[in-house]
């Protein structure tokens, strides 16, 4: 098994992200306590104190395929945000909880819908809230 990285979340992203896991089931969202676990052991910073470099709810990541080299952005989003574009993934997916807190550098395992994974390493944070000086998306 993979180590994981270490990962860090603003305490805006936590607070909301607590109160989201609160109010949903075990049945509405089986993964709950992975998501939970990823936000106890993750470093919490202020917003404005948040590295430009990692991935925080919101932000717009480029990420490269390692087998192919083919790149791809996504935008992690909260789950009200997530309307199925293709362009976007909810926080509430497997992946979306994993991707949360990491920096540029970090590799991922990224599950497709037919069952196979692809490690992709986060290329660029292109858009951070926090880095744009906004707080209260």
């Amino acid at each position: 098994m993979m180590q994981r990285p270490q990962i860090t979340i603003s305490s805006l992203d936590a607070v909301r992200l607590e109160k989201i896991l609160d109010s949903l089931s075990y049945s509405q969202f089986p993964n709950k306590d992975d998501l939970q676990e990823e936000i106890n052991r993750a470093e919490i910073v202020e917003p404005r104190d948040m590295p430009d470099n990692i991935v925080t709810m919101n932000s717009t990541v480029t990420f490269k395929v390692l087998s192919s080299e083919k790149e791809f952005s996504k935008t992690l989003v909260y789950p009200k945000d997530a309307n199925g574009a293709e362009d976007t993934v909810s926080v509430l997916a497997p992946v979306g909880s994993a991707l949360l807190g990491l920096k540029e550098g970090d590799q991922i395992d990224w599950p497709k819908p037919n069952g196979d994974v692809l490690s992709v390493v986060i290329m660029k944070v292109d858009y951070q809230p926090e880095r744009a000086g906004e707080f209260q998306l």
